[in-house]
């Protein structure tokens, strides 16, 4: 007899459904929220879904059987209480999407050079501190998230992760970017916000296609003149660090909407500054500025927003 499928189902409702219509096939098993302590005994036998989430729940432990999933594209187990990735996660090489934040994980295992189609790779508030070196195969790559951990470097192979469009990695003790971050051709977000970078690598003024560089709560004193290269950004968050002056080159980002400069040491701009034609917004605030550039008048004038 042909199994029969069923809507999606959710949660509870998921839960019921698993116990008195056994032999249905459900291509989405979602149990987020369920206060799960262990694995339904019930769920091994979908092995042809594609997706499984068992997002905020109380799970400590991943069962074998889990790894016998081939057809998943996306795995959620964010908000648990896991702390050991098995090496079999290295089978389920059709994953696009691995959620593992919110867990208890200090360490991942070095298979994901068996997943060739990852493309979103979620690693937040856990205990890490470095990656496996197989990450920086996964070519297929576009956002990876190692926010609330524990890192105080990143490896330079960063610079292979040729798809990447979106790095995260805000709250950690990061003390510098590799150079090799340049090689990402494809960047367009960066969030490094709440680390201690005292300085930027020259070569992120080669992510020309960088968008939003968000810098807050750094330690950063200067900053490369190679910025002016970021034709593309729009946003360049550098609140709460020590910077004591913002470079000319700066006046060359023909994009730029929103420049925050809150709570540095700033005692003087560059009038450059005021040429920026698309800025809408300057937060000047907190620092030690006594009066504005003359030429800032024109940024007024035109609508630009600017708080001191």
């Amino acid at each position: 007899m042909l199994h029969q499928k069923t809507a999606d189902l959710r949660g509870p409702a998921l839960l019921e459904a698993l116990e008195s219509h056994p032999g249905r096939v459900h291509a989405q098993l979602n149990l987020d929220g369920c206060n799960l302590t262990h694995w339904p005994d019930d769920l091994q036998q979908f092995t042809d879904t594609h997706l499984l989430s068992v997002y905020d729940n109380a799970l400590s432990d991943l069962p074998d059987w889990l790894w016998n999933f081939r057809h998943l594209t996306t795995l959620n187990l964010s908000a648990n209480r896991i702390s050991v990735i098995p090496a079999g996660l290295g089978r389920l090489q059709a994953l696009r999407m691995l959620d593992l934040g919110h867990n208890q994980l200090e360490t991942l295992p070095d298979v994901f050079a068996s997943l060739p189609a990852l493309e979103f790779l979620y690693l937040s508030n856990n205990r890490l501190s470095t990656l496996p070196d197989s990450v920086r195969s996964l070519k297929a790559l576009r956002y990876l998230n190692v926010t609330d951990n524990d890192f105080q470097t990143l490896p330079g192979w960063v610079g292979k992760l040729d798809s990447l469009t979106e790095f995260r990695a805000y709250n950690n003790q990061i003390s510098a970017l590799p150079d090799e971050i340049g090689s990402l051709s494809r960047l367009r977000e960066v969030y490094v916000m709440k680390n201690r970078l005292t300085t930027l690598p020259a070569a992120l003024g080669s992510c020309t296609r960088l968008e939003k560089l968000m810098l807050q709560g750094n330690q950063l004193s200067t900053l490369p003149d190679e910025l002016g290269l970021l034709s593309a950004l729009t946003e360049l968050d550098l609140r709460f660090n020590r910077l004591e002056i913002i470079p000319e080159s700066l006046a060359s980002l023909p994009r730029l909407r929103f420049l925050d400069l809150r709570a540095n040491a700033l005692s003087t701009l560059p009038e450059e500054l005021a040429h920026l034609p698309s800025l809408e917004k300057l937060d000047l605030r907190w620092n030690r500025l006594t009066t504005l550039p003359a030429a800032f008048g024109h940024l007024k004038e035109r609508g630009c927003l600017i708080y001191t």
